[in-house]
């Protein structure tokens, strides 16, 4: 969903991971926008001095809302930000606050997932620690909050809300791309929040989510965050699998 003359501008690798929030609430909205398809452009425009960047800013995603000529980075910032402007963020403070720690719980699962970052690459005993405990644990914490909010496997929200919100479409774009690309991750999210998992299948056939993750898996295939990051969890998947710990998480 991209045209030149789109309101928005995604700056983002080509890849699912953190990319997809953006797309997700976008494509919800039925919003176009314009993604930079050059990684050597993005990498560059996040190694230019500060001063020289539209934001300051250390790495991707970076979106530009051309209508205010406006630049932010930083996921939970952009989310924050399309959520207020387009009525996905609740106006109960109580709700809203939630919604910011979903967003907040999606980035330290994704810290956690790629060993922040990259810093480190998985050893068996690291993995043996987050897919036995740590991973269900965060699997069971977004399914607890939906449940304290009446969500069921056929209806409801996460926070209850009368339709579908941010945190929502947040959870859904954490781990729809987990359980599409890595092997063990759906059954996990079945067995461990199939409250969650409902949850993201009814978001997914969205019509126009359905048809973003369709184009997406065309162009990028199943590719989840890339890189050396990407071949260490598939290792370890390929080696340890993923290991469930009867006793829960940590």
């Amino acid at each position: 969903m991209t045209t030149a003359q789109a309101p928005y501008k995604l700056y983002y690798w080509p890849l699912p991971f953190r990319g997809h929030f953006i797309r997700f609430v976008l494509a919800y909205l039925e919003i176009t926008w314009e993604e930079e398809t050059d990684p050597d452009m993005i990498a560059e425009l996040k190694m230019l001095p500060c001063p020289e960047q539209p934001v300051p800013f250390m790495a991707p995603p970076l979106l530009c809302d051309r209508e205010h000529n406006f630049h932010v980075n930083q996921l939970q910032a952009i989310m924050g930000y399309l959520g207020r402007k387009h009525g996905l963020m609740p106006d109960d403070p109580v709700l809203a606050a939630l919604t910011d720690k979903v967003l907040g719980d999606c980035g330290d699962v994704l810290e956690e997932l790629t060993c922040n970052c990259g810093e480190a690459m998985w050893s068996p005993v690291g993995w043996a620690d987050f897919s036995g405990k740590r991973l269900p644990r965060w699997m069971q914490i977004f399914e607890e909050l939906g449940r304290r909010h009446g969500l069921s496997k056929n209806t409801g929200t996460l926070l209850g809300t009368p339709a579908l919100s941010l945190a929502d479409l947040a959870t859904a774009a954490l781990w729809h791309p987990m359980c599409e690309t890595l092997p063990g991750f759906s059954d996990l999210l079945q067995q461990e929040a199939p409250l969650i998992s409902a949850l993201i299948q009814r978001v997914v056939q969205i019509p126009q989510i359905e048809g973003l993750l369709q184009e997406q898996h065309t162009h990028l295939g199943n590719v989840y965050c890339g890189g050396e990051i990407e071949k260490s969890i598939r290792l370890m998947l390929d080696t340890e699998g993923l290991k469930r710990n009867p006793q829960g998480g940590s």
